[in-house]
């Protein structure tokens, strides 16, 4: 049963909301949908969508993955108000460069006796990590250093003893009222140590860092996955340590696989850049990933991203996973791909990458400079429309002989029927090179044909032509293809197929 929700929502003087991924790797589809919803949030209160990059780990930084993060959301389409590349009012947007702000607030901190130095060794918190453990409890800290005198605190220093800033937790948490998850409450420093907010090595952790970037940057929402809700509390009790006001949560529930596991970054086929190499468009993937949730009225296959920002409601995001079918995404790129095929606007692009795909697979093989010709193209695209998944289906060997002209032996033609000959003159007959080929006509004259080859079914007849017109056993029908290739084309395929 769902948690009874009473939900706030404030609407602040501008709603700023923040994607802010790590640059640890590439960006993948659990990460795509965070930064879809802030996105959409963003347009529909006419706010501004910020992207940030949390760099302060950076043992675990990849070089370029910043770069290609960025990459791939205006790829996505769902370009950042503000970001590393496009800069801002409230920038840097890489943690890395905003060191001094975490410094600022964290002696702010320690002023106020809300934070104190950690002198305890590496080791004596792995001997407490083991010592939980063989317990059976969770390991916690035992915040041995916050009752460390001033006295003793200056004689670690003097000494140069290594040392990471905790922040004092308090107990009697208030609770928060998350626009999801309605009224929220977790009492952290019952089941927690003492966090570390700067480590020795003057990066901050995230816990803090997102506290005082969501700050100064003036975030008026954070909506981010479910995974942090519970660190919200203590986030919390750090706005008010610094006496800041915090901005109002969301978290959205988890994107998990068909089977509800957890979607892995080594399974390689979650992230946007393997989706954009196989040929998938990126309304597709924004589609899917909107059709699997909450957040809609109705889902429906087919949703551009204008319409998705139309007919989302953050009051209907339930607290339920979004389980994703990613056997499905083929549909969905069908789907968005007719659009494109039928779209004034959109079409010319397939016709330049379809024209480049031809050129980069056949090469010197084409048939005739003709096939690279836009009209060609567009009439390949119309009456495929509806059969293939990805634009790259069309460079296939399936559909090698609209580009390519087919060799056919003879004794290939009269394996399947003897009168191959007589099929081939009859077709011949109908196709005159003023004709204008419509599928239903040539359908209707390709069926009367029955009637004066008597010894070979229609099928036959069929199978005949298709490998004349294109040297494969199966694919489109033969109509299609005639149509596709043009009278005299289709001519000229059947006479060098008789006369090999």
């Amino acid at each position: 049963m769902q948690r009874l929700r009473v939900r706030h929502f404030c609407s602040a003087p501008e709603v700023r909301v923040r994607f802010a991924p790590s640059p640890t790797g590439f960006l993948h589809l659990g990460g795509l949908r965070t930064a879809l919803y802030n996105y959409i949030f963003a347009r529909q209160h006419k706010g501004s969508f910020i992207l940030r990059l949390e760099d302060t780990d950076q043992s675990r930084v990849v070089p370029g993955a910043g770069e290609s993060l960025e990459d791939m959301l205006e790829w996505a389409g769902i370009e950042p108000d503000e970001s590393p590349r496009r800069g801002g009012p409230v920038g840097p947007y890489q943690q890395s460069q905003r060191l001094d702000l975490y410094h600022r607030a964290t002696e702010k901190l320690l002023k106020s006796g809300a934070a104190y130095r950690c002198f305890c060794t590496p080791q004596r918190l792995e001997l407490l990590r083991k010592e939980a453990l063989c317990n059976k409890q969770t390991p916690r800290y035992d915040n041995r250093c916050r009752h460390l005198t001033p006295q003793q605190t200056e004689e670690k220093l003097v000494q140069k003893s290594p040392f990471v800033i905790r922040f004092q937790l308090e107990q009697g948490v208030e609770p928060f009222q998350d626009l999801i998850y309605g009224c929220h409450r977790h009492e952290v420093a019952s089941v927690e140590g003492d966090p570390v907010i700067m480590k020795s090595d003057g990066f901050p952790t995230y816990h803090l860092a997102c506290v005082v970037d969501d700050h100064k940057m003036r975030v008026s929402h954070v909506l981010r996955g479910a995974e942090w809700l519970s660190s919200t509390s203590k986030h919390l009790l750090l706005y008010k340590a610094l006496d800041w006001t915090p901005p109002q949560f969301a978290h959205l529930p988890l994107l998990l696989n068909k089977d509800g596991s957890k979607l892995s970054k080594r399974q390689g086929d979650i992230f946007l850049e393997h989706f954009a190499e196989r040929g998938y468009l990126p309304e597709a993937l924004l589609d899917i990933i909107t059709n699997c949730g909450s957040g809609f009225k109705e889902n429906q296959m087919g949703r551009v991203l204008e319409e998705i920002v139309a007919e989302f409601d953050i009051n209907r995001v339930t607290t339920h996973s979004a389980l994703l079918d990613l056997q499905k995404l083929p549909e969905f790129n069908r789907c968005h791909l007719n659009r494109h095929i039928e779209s004034e606007s959109l079409q010319p692009q397939l016709v330049r990458e379809l024209r480049s795909e031809v050129e980069n697979v056949h090469g010197n093989q084409l048939l005739q400079h003709e096939v690279l010709e836009t009209g060609y193209i567009e009439k390949v695209l119309m009456l495929r429309k509806g059969h293939i998944s990805f634009l790259k289906d069309l460079v296939s060997p399936s559909y090698s002989f609209l580009w390519v002209r087919p060799s056919v032996a003879l004794e290939q033609l009269r394996a399947i029927s003897v009168e191959f000959e007589a099929i081939g003159s009859l077709v011949l007959g109908l196709l005159r090179p003023e004709s204008v080929l419509t599928v239903d006509a040539l359908n209707k004259e390709l069926r009367a044909l029955q009637d004066q080859v008597k010894e070979t079914k229609y099928s036959g007849i069929m199978k005949v032509l298709r490998l004349a017109l294109s040297g494969l056993q199966n694919g489109p029908s033969v109509a299609e293809m005639m149509v596709l290739l043009g009278p005299e084309e289709s001519c000229r395929r059947i006479q060098r197929a008789l006369s090999s």
